[in-house]
């Protein structure tokens, strides 16, 4: 008896039905990794927050760019930009 086509469909319905996110920041950003994981942290709090409010089933990739190391922000900032930018890909429920 095979079941690994329920099986698998069970695992896609699974997947679909959470949303999943990854950060990429590069070295270019800057070169101690101690400012990078700040970075990371600070905006998986953020995305954390905005969590319940999401669509189902999306696969996020959020990429860091340099201007987010030269300026000091906090995760009140960065949990705001998060939130216009996904509101404006329509990822948020409600589009707000």
């Amino acid at each position: 008896m095979d079941t690994a086509p329920e099986n698998t469909q069970l695992t896609q319905k699974a997947l679909l039905d959470s949303t999943k996110f990854g950060i990429s920041i590069s070295t270019k950003v800057s070169k101690r990794a101690v400012v990078r994981n700040r970075i990371k942290r600070q905006i998986t709090v953020a995305l954390y927050q905005l969590l319940p409010r999401l669509s189902p089933g999306w696969r996020l990739v959020v990429v860091v760019k340099p201007t987010a190391a030269e300026r000091e922000c906090v995760s009140q900032e960065f949990l705001q930009e998060l939130e216009q930018l996904l509101a404006q890909a329509e990822v948020l429920n409600g589009h707000s």
